[in-house]
């Protein structure tokens, strides 16, 4: 028996839509990075882009547990001396462009090189609920329900 492998013709990317509101960041970007990667179909194939493309709504309500909004910092260096700067969460958040929160987590949980550059691309994430690709007809996915984690809203009744 041969192993399958997938070929670029093969794949017929879907198109997927996420509502971020009351999601736990983590758990999210996981999942969408999972999305990106095409590794929740059974054609996967590691070498091969066989991900789907993920459009994210609300990305400005995201939420983060336990003091992470608060504590949770990002560095990056400006290559001038001195030049470490940091930004919390919480700024990120209420700044300019909520959504490279949601990027930068997704970003950091797909491969670093260029399979895992042409994988980001696929990646569409909004600040609020609109989204330019309603042409596209974007499946929606209820990541609230694949697990009780996954929301910080508590249904119990």
């Amino acid at each position: 028996m041969k192993t399958y492998s997938a070929r670029p013709a093969d794949v017929s990317p879907a198109w997927v839509l996420v509502d971020a509101e009351n999601l736990v960041l983590g758990r999210l970007a996981a999942l969408v990075a999972t999305r990106l990667r095409g590794k929740h179909k059974a054609m996967y194939t590691p070498h091969i882009d066989t991900g789907d493309h993920v459009v994210v709504v609300n990305a400005e309500k995201v939420q983060l547990t336990g003091k992470k909004r608060r504590q949770k910092t990002y560095h990056w260096h400006t290559g001038y001396p001195g030049g470490l700067k940091e930004r919390t969460v919480d700024k990120v958040l209420d700044g300019r462009h909520p959504e490279r929160v949601i990027q930068k987590a997704v970003e950091r949980m797909v491969p670093k090189g260029p399979l895992g550059r042409r994988q980001l691309k696929k990646l569409h994430v909004y600040a609020g609920p609109d989204h330019p690709h309603r042409a596209q007809q974007p499946a929606p996915l209820d990541v609230a329900a694949l697990n009780t984690k996954n929301t910080t809203e508590k249904s119990h009744g």
